[in-house]
């Protein structure tokens, strides 16, 4: 007699035989609905989202406004091409975002799609207005899977793989990373070896960071590093791009991660949690440095789709009117508190909690005292919880840390309900 599927194992089936096996997958679940930061999948599981479609979710799954906000845009037209007949939608969430965007200088904004783009586009940008060819990013980092984002990105495995060559002209730098020994004297230290040994600072056009690290593992910039950095910029004619795509719309507390450090970036790329779910990035400027290409330069066919520049809005008008950084900010609070019990309570392998605002991450390794990443521990425990109704994501070097992306508008005894499965989850799979 044949055995019945259950309708996750047809789906896998199906997935095995009709999608490459390079496009990988964290939990063998299928989504079926999701509302707030719930998901259940096609069993009727239900489970707390700590992943948040990987920060894109800040306002939640399915908030009513984002949905209205598609409905009325739907109604009116889906698609004409910002380059062929404009629309007022990319008008006024450019005007938004450039009056949010952290600086004192006129400031302007393109749309784009994806987060790669926009950092693809945001080196163009730069390239033209200094007419510098280089471009210099940091180790651990993460831009994107284009050719250009590949190369820029401080992490070899996964997203490198064969893939080369990589674009020219890109070098690296030491990201500090003070768990593992790197502060921000030391890092800075490799950054002026590199003008010293591979690139002088003349031809440098940008630097790029991301104020937190996102796959590198939730490693937050120290606040002085940032300020050098901009110091560096200014004496040598470069651009400081920041990569806010995974830190920014009130993920740190604050709507730009950068407001932290007291530092204007040049240019800001953003992406994930601008348009509730819907495709659609960013580049934020000064307005002198975003005219520097030609007319016909920027652009793209589906670029600032009418449909996400107006769910986009709403999702702004979300954030006033919930008051979703303060929520922030208090989640943050929250998270910082239990991650930090459960370091405690684990701390042989639980090296370090770290993190700003609600963006935060443990590292696990095999004994606190060695710091010898344990990527099969992270695993296991991604595994338990979700067996236990949390999902969870991983992220780092060595894919040994855990991260926590659960959107701001999570209630306070859910986050607790959370941490309460992730302590039992770390129990589980460390017996």
């Amino acid at each position: 007699m044949p055995t019945i599927k259950t309708q996750t194992e047809a789906l896998l089936e199906l997935r095995r035989s009709e999608v490459p096996r390079g496009v990988s997958y964290a939990h063998p679940i299928f989504a079926a609905k999701a509302r707030g930061a719930k998901i259940w999948d096609v069993e009727g599981n239900e489970y707390l989202d700590w992943v948040g479609g990987i920060g894109v979710l800040n306002t939640g799954h399915n908030h009513p406004r984002v949905v209205r906000a598609v409905q009325e845009q739907l109604e009116r037209f889906i698609h004409t091409c910002f380059q062929v007949t404009m629309y007022e939608p990319y008008l006024r969430l450019a005007e938004t975002l450039n009056r949010l965007a952290p600086g004192d200088t006129p400031r302007k904004t393109i749309f784009l799609t994806t987060g790669a783009e926009a950092v693809e586009n945001a080196v163009k940008i730069a390239r033209a207005y200094t007419k510098r060819p280089a471009v210099i990013s940091f180790a651990h980092s993460f831009h994107g899977r284009t050719l250009l984002g590949m190369s820029l990105t401080g992490k070899a495995s996964y997203y490198k793989q064969n893939f080369g060559p990589f674009a020219p002209e890109i070098y690296q730098a030491p990201f500090p990373y003070p768990y593992r020994g790197w502060d921000s004297a030391k890092a800075l230290e490799g950054l002026h070896e590199l003008f010293h040994n591979q690139v002088d600072p003349g031809q440098v056009a940008a630097l790029i960071l991301e104020p937190v690290q996102g796959e590198g593992g939730f490693i937050p910039a120290p606040f002085d590093f940032v300020r050098e950095l901009r110091r560096l910029a200014d004496e040598h004619g470069i651009l400081l791009i920041a990569d806010e795509i995974q830190s920014g719309f009130g993920r740190t507390g604050k709507m730009f991660a950068m407001e932290h450090t007291g530092v204007a970036a040049d240019m800001i790329t953003v992406a994930k949690s601008l348009a509730g779910g819907l495709p659609l990035s960013g580049v934020i400027g000064r307005a002198e440095v975003m005219d520097a290409p030609d007319p016909g330069g920027l652009g793209g066919t589906y670029a600032g789709n009418p449909l996400a520049c107006a769910t986009a809005l709403a999702v702004l008008e979300v954030f006033e009117e919930e008051k979703l950084l303060e929520k922030s900010q208090r989640l943050g609070k929250q998270l910082e508190d239990g991650l930090s019990k459960i370091q405690s309570k684990f701390s042989p392998v639980v090296g370090e909690q770290r993190g700003l605002g609600a963006m935060r991450a443990i590292e696990l390794v095999k004994d606190s005292a060695t710091k010898e990443p344990a990527p099969e521990l992270a695993q296991k425990v991604v595994e338990e919880a979700r067996a236990r109704g949390l999902l969870l994501l991983k992220a780092g070097m060595h894919t040994n840390c855990i991260r926590v992306l659960v959107p701001l508008v999570a209630g306070e005894k859910e986050v607790e309900r959370g941490l309460g499965i992730l302590t039992e989850s770390l129990e589980a799979a460390l017996r």
